[in-house]
């Protein structure tokens, strides 16, 4: 558990600080177009990671998803347990007729993936530029 709390704050603090150097860099022009984008991939990376590591400590210590679980289903069989993964962050609860109802959360699962992905695509636009730049004459 204390690696992920590390990652929790490192991804936080980190995204803190790229968040400040683009506040500092929009007011001291010229703004170089790499490395804004570069800078954006690292605020968007570090937020789904923080975002990730929420939910894996929500999962962890047994929350939000088993107050989802009905004590009995609607065929009256018991709850037999509570079923947990890590990715996607999920619940699942089974019963003992052998059925299972499945919470994902789909809020976590959304901030996650689309800040992830477009810092994916900032990153690929900061190489690009800056191969593009380096090929540019003069």
């Amino acid at each position: 558990m204390f690696p992920m709390g590390a990652l929790l704050a490192a991804s936080l603090v980190t995204a803190a600080v790229g968040i400040v150097v683009v506040l500092i860099l929009l007011n001291h022009p010229p703004l170089p177009v790499p490395g804004i984008h570069a800078l954006v991939a690292l605020i968007l990376a570090s937020s789904a990671v923080a975002v990730y590591c929420y939910g894996w400590f929500s999962v962890t210590m047994g929350g939000p998803f088993p107050e989802l679980c009905a004590s009995r289903n609607d065929a009256g069989a018991d709850l037999a347990a509570v079923e947990q993964s890590y990715w996607p962050l999920r619940s699942a609860c089974v019963y003992s007729d052998g059925s299972t109802v499945e919470y994902v959360s789909t809020s976590v699962t959304v901030f996650v993936c689309l800040p992830a992905g477009a810092a994916l695509v900032s990153a690929g636009t900061s190489v690009h530029l800056r191969k593009r730049a380096g090929k540019l004459p003069g």
